[in-house]
């Protein structure tokens, strides 16, 4: 019988025939921890008796969560988090570079065919580039950077289908967003993901990247996209047989299959407060609003700040909107200025900040309070996620947040 993608990497990183359900012990190609679970994954570590890493170079540590500081205690967990890399001798550390699901791809930690586990549920994102990546807890953590190692169970598979040419104001987000609504925030618990069909072969790796990061709101163990030449070229590795390798069977089995058309898909939001909340955005034409986001690991790539800017170029954000602009990365950041985005997003009057997680987390840069509404484009839109719990949090594509940008209100780009 054939196999999924997530059944070849597992099958390939263990030397054994592996099927669904089996328990098996993977060889972890590369781990990241950030700052907010540095302290705890340390303790446990100690805890545990370990006396070294069982591999240095393949830990990565990436302060973005609680960069710059906004509550004293932050502070302790940059202490612990540099006592930790100087005692174990790590060397992968990202103060200030960006967001850490940015960084795994981007600065080259992750490859086709990888496992790769880290302390944060969102790490299902480097499934972009046809790696196995899964949240695991600090305890977890601490476990495989004393051995290298960890045991899962091998994930039934969910077959997406996405053919067609996307409307002009329809993005990836709207896509991911769709199939959270319609499978339900637990459709896909502890399952795999796996997306086909020539819409997703014509998307930029940038786009694949935000449906494997927002997969973890289905319940989703993780989500894959069969690695191509755009998935070589952003990893700057040859488009080899062992990568071309790396994609289902004809006859792989699945648990369950999902076709869309994509000329079906309309821009659409996620309302307060659930991420399975769905509803097309011309059912919330008017809606007034206080602010929006454009940032985070799902949506602050540079396609998605050109993209805001292509709506925003030559006019102004409405009065009393606060519009805030975070770069995914210091690279994104840098590219941004060099070709002209982030001068337009200013002009319009957007406010910008340093590469980081920013009001995704709700740590610093922009909470809100009780009764107002802001249009993001991160993943989450949990009660007291952004403030208070009655601050009211949609969430889109950045061509529909820039859109509410300019009115006020939520409208279609």
């Amino acid at each position: 019988m054939g196999k999924t993608l997530i059944e070849k990497i597992i099958g390939r990183n263990t030397g054994k025939d592996v099927c669904p359900g089996q328990i098996v012990t993977v060889n972890v190609s590369r781990v990241m921890i950030h700052d907010i679970f540095i302290p705890f994954v340390a303790e446990k570590f100690e805890e545990m008796g370990f006396e070294k890493i069982w591999d240095p170079d393949k830990a990565v540590l990436i302060y973005d969560h609680l960069v710059p500081a906004s509550q004293i205690d932050d502070t302790r967990h940059f202490k612990v988090g540099n006592e930790f890399v100087a005692k174990y001798g790590m060397k992968n550390i990202h103060r200030s570079d960006g967001i850490c699901h940015q960084l795994m791809t981007e600065a080259g930690y992750v490859k086709p065919g990888d496992i790769v586990f880290g302390t944060d549920s969102h790490t299902t994102t480097y499934g972009c580039v046809g790696a196995f990546s899964s949240g695991i807890g600090y305890t977890e953590m601490a476990g495989i950077l004393g051995t290298g190692e960890l045991w899962v169970k091998v994930p039934e598979t969910i077959k997406v289908t996405v053919s067609g040419k996307l409307p002009e104001n329809v993005t990836s987000k709207d896509i991911i967003l769709k199939l959270i609504g319609d499978i339900g925030a637990d459709g896909a618990t502890y399952m795999a993901l796996e997306f086909h069909g020539d819409t997703i072969e014509n998307m930029s790796v940038a786009s694949r990247m935000t449906m494997s990061n927002m997969a973890i709101e289905g319940g989703a163990k993780c989500a894959l996209f069969a690695p191509d030449e755009k998935t070589c070229a952003y990893c700057e590795i040859p488009y080899s047989d062992d990568v071309k390798s790396l994609r289902a069977d004809s006859d792989a089995k699945y648990v369950r299959e999902i076709t869309y058309k994509a000329e079906d898909f309309v821009p659409v939001m996620a309302c307060p407060s659930q991420v399975d909340k769905i509803r097309p955005v011309s059912e919330l034409k008017g809606t007034e609003i206080d602010q929006v986001f454009i940032g985070s690991c799902t949506n602050g790539r540079l396609e998605d700040l050109m993209a805001a800017a292509d709506i925003l170029k030559g006019k102004k954000v409405a009065p009393f909107v606060k519009l805030i602009v975070t770069p995914a990365s210091r690279k994104i950041f840098n590219q941004a200025v060099e070709n002209g985005t982030i001068e337009i997003l200013s002009e319009a009057g957007a406010i910008i900040t340093h590469p980081g997680c920013g009001l995704c987390c709700g740590r610093a840069g922009g909470i809100l309070t009780d009764g107002e509404r802001v249009v993001a484009t991160n993943n989450r839109n949990f009660l007291g996620r952004m403030g208070t719990s009655k601050v009211e949090i949609y969430l889109a594509s950045p061509k529909t947040a820039a859109a509410c940008a300019l009115e006020g209100k939520i409208v279609s780009a």
